[in-house]
């Protein structure tokens, strides 16, 4: 493989890990934005509180978004291995 197409995969994959994590990373970000937020406006400062909803929500995300990032992740692999299998 030459330098250009090694950018290439290396560029493919890292496109392919950013759209596999976004959901469960936007979901993550959002439920401890809401528990962060209602920690402030309750006043309870618990540092654990906020891993049980953001690691519960994470988990209900990632039973709805696997089927996409299955399908994302296999479609990289194919286009991997026919761009080996071609040279």
């Amino acid at each position: 493989m030459t330098g250009p197409e090694v950018l290439d995969v290396a560029r493919d994959a890292i496109e392919t890990l950013l759209i596999v994590s976004a959901p469960l990373m936007l979901v993550g970000l959002i439920v401890g934005v809401a528990v962060s937020l209602l920690q402030a406006l309750t006043q309870i400062q618990e540092t654990t509180l906020v891993f049980v909803p953001k690691i519960l929500a994470i988990f209900l995300a990632m039973l709805v978004a696997l089927p996409f990032m299955a399908d994302a992740l296999h479609s990289n692999f194919i286009r991997l291995t026919t761009h080996i299998a071609n040279g």
